[in-house]
């Protein structure tokens, strides 16, 4: 014998029941958007820019930069900077460290050209598909070989198979 269910408790299973429901639909919902390809493709996309972004960071900061300090003479422009004292409040300065933005620029422009350059390294390697020739229609071919037979002309005297007469 089932025990009968007070107001409360029947409001209380109700309510967990919508609720249990629409968890499901938001469950289904994001297995939905999870198992798109795009999403998919971002995420392998993400993943390898982040080790591509290691690579070429690792690449600028420890190869190239050093070897740019080597030929300019070991200038580091990030240690460049004025400091404006300001002329309302003697005691207050700021300093502007443009030297930085400028490192920061300049990197900017050698990881460019890096990543200019591995992107076409890499288009070497990358193998060109040939474009596959469009599948003639059946319907055509039909229509040809009836073309064909109404000009006395056989599939065998074009190259093709006989045809039956």
């Amino acid at each position: 014998m089932k025990k009968k269910l007070s107001k409360s408790e029947r409001t209380l299973l109700k309510a967990s029941r919508k609720a249990s429901r629409k968890a499901g639909k938001i469950v289904a919902e994001f297995k939905e958007f999870i198992s798109r390809g795009n999403v998919t493709d971002m995420a392998v996309g993400i993943i390898v820019g982040t080790a591509f972004t290691a690579i070429v960071t690792s690449l600028v900061g420890d190869v190239i930069t050093p070897l740019i300090g080597l030929l300019i003479g070991g200038i580091d422009f990030s240690q460049l900077s004025v400091k404006v004292t300001s002329p309302w409040f003697p005691d207050y300065t700021v300093t502007l460290a443009y030297g930085k933005f400028l490192q920061s620029v300049l990197s900017f422009f050698i990881i460019a050209i890096c990543v200019f350059f591995m992107v076409k390294a890499l288009n070497i390697f990358k193998r060109k598909k040939e474009p596959e020739a469009p599948k003639p229609d059946e319907k055509l071919l039909v229509l040809k070989e009836i073309r064909d037979l109404l000009k006395g002309e056989t599939q065998s005297e074009r190259g093709g198979l006989p045809v039956k007469k």
